[in-house]
């Protein structure tokens, strides 16, 4: 017998996934492995996905805002950052409902045939002033600031240019360091 080892949350409810896969394998998902993690997909698309946790295991759906829910069993994980995805969580075996969780993963196919999404947020890219003032006095860090992707700009933002304020240079451009060249 394998030695359990406290970070492997999915070995420690081995047989509870075992229980949930042999119900999911009634079904037309196919499954795959993503993030380190088992997901089961539709036509190469993210149906779901289970595994295991500290407290509890769980299957969750990352469409799961568009089902009915009609039991109750669903929750959001994140509330602050999880838009589409929901969990449906168990500390027992005994809570699985073959039937039921059959349904919900009927579903779940359903509302990925119907191609039914969460469009993302589109979000302002807010420039700090102090940034904003070397834009504005040095062309090729403008320019080379607004070849990135708003994406990679707030990337830039949170974590190279507040990092790079505290020790005092840029890292944008190959030119000179304001802080260290004359």
């Amino acid at each position: 017998m394998s030695e359990k080892k406290t970070w492997d949350k999915n070995n420690q409810w081995a047989e509870e996934l075992e229980l949930l896969k042999s119900i999911i394998v009634k079904t037309p998902l196919t499954e795959t492995t993503k993030w380190g993690g088992i997901v089961y997909t539709y036509n190469n698309k993210n149906v779901l996905g289970i595994g295991g946790f500290k407290n509890f295991f769980t299957i969750w759906f990352f469409k799961g805002v568009f089902l009915k829910d009609e039991k109750n069993v669903l929750v959001n994980a994140n509330e602050e950052n999880t838009k589409s995805l929901r969990q449906w969580r168990f500390t027992d075996k005994s809570e699985v409902n073959e039937k039921l969780v059959l349904n919900y993963i009927n579903e779940a196919i359903e509302v990925e045939k119907a191609g039914l999404e969460v469009k993302p947020e589109k979000r302002e890219t807010i420039i700090p002033e102090a940034l904003q003032k070397e834009l504005d006095t040095d062309k090729a860090l403008k320019t080379a600031f607004e070849t990135l992707t708003p994406f990679k700009q707030r990337e830039y933002i949170c974590r190279v240019y507040r990092n790079s304020q505290k020790r005092g240079y840029k890292t944008l451009t190959t030119g000179k360091n304001k802080a260290h060249d004359p």
